[in-house]
């Protein structure tokens, strides 16, 4: 029966659903986080008539019979929209209010991309990730620097020593991408670029629709749970329909088997 085995597809395509909500929910406390959705398309159809079909010598078949063959995921897409920006008044946290991901170097010298800005400074005074992976430009904030300042459109000042003046110590260039979706999440808040994404487009925030930079921000996941929770309780009925259609043609088969 072919509804044994479209019922299992579906069953197959709601278990995936659930690994990717689970993985959202898992990540709602995330810094910079996008959350995923699963999107499926059917399988191909059996023609037991094509549409158009003659049925007489002046007629033919306005539908035709096509019996559908289940279900298959077709993608899970990142969802780049803007989470909750939260202020913590913590001088190194930084979100990014736009479009943008912030420039990370990886330690094998390839370039990653983040949204999450809860930075640190490493042992040498190099701004850097919570993994101590430092932030394109490379920037160094002085020991006897105070009163750091990062401005909307990335530029880096501090007051040295005992100047009375602010000193520019570097920049944050911001990069973003004409399909953003194409990137390839490889953990630790971070992405890679690949073909489908396109190259980097890096300029400075603020410019040219790029977003700008917020101190004293970071940017939560955004993740919304209610709708995710309503999401889930999507999916397990559709996994409960689908394992019924399997009990109820385990049924047809055993009263036919009966009948003999």
């Amino acid at each position: 029966m072919r509804s044994l085995w479209t019922s299992t597809t579906g069953m197959s395509a709601q278990t995936l659903n659930m690994d990717v909500i689970a993985n959202n929910l898992a990540n709602v406390q995330t810094s910079g986080f996008k959350k995923s959705r699963a999107d499926f398309q059917d399988l191909l159809y059996q023609l037991m008539k094509v549409p158009g079909a003659p049925t007489s010598d002046d007629t033919t078949s306005p539908t035709g019979i096509q019996i559908g063959l289940g279900v298959k995921p077709a993608a899970v897409t990142k969802i780049f929209t803007e989470g909750d920006i939260i202020q913590t008044g913590n001088t190194f946290d930084v979100a990014i209010e736009g479009t943008g991901f912030f420039q990370v170097t990886l330690p094998d010298g390839n370039t990653a991309y983040t949204r999450a800005g809860n930075l640190k400074l490493d042992g040498t005074g190099r701004i850097t990730t919570s993994d101590g992976y430092p932030i394109q430009p490379e920037t160094t904030i002085p020991e006897d620097a105070r009163n750091v300042t990062i401005s909307e459109t990335g530029i880096i000042s501090a007051i040295i020593g005992d100047s009375t003046t602010s000193t520019q110590l570097g920049t944050v260039d911001i990069a973003d991408f004409v399909n953003s979706a194409g990137l390839i999440a490889i953990g630790k808040n971070m992405f890679r670029e690949t073909d489908a994404s396109g190259p980097p487009i890096v300029g400075t925030p603020g410019a040219n629709g790029i977003g700008t930079l917020l101190q004293g921000y970071v940017e939560n996941s955004n993740v919304n749970m209610v709708e995710e929770l309503t999401q889930m309780i999507t999916a397990q009925r559709a996994f409960e329909i689908n394992s019924k259609v399997i009990t109820t043609s385990d049924e047809m088969m055993r009263t036919v088997t009966n009948m003999v």
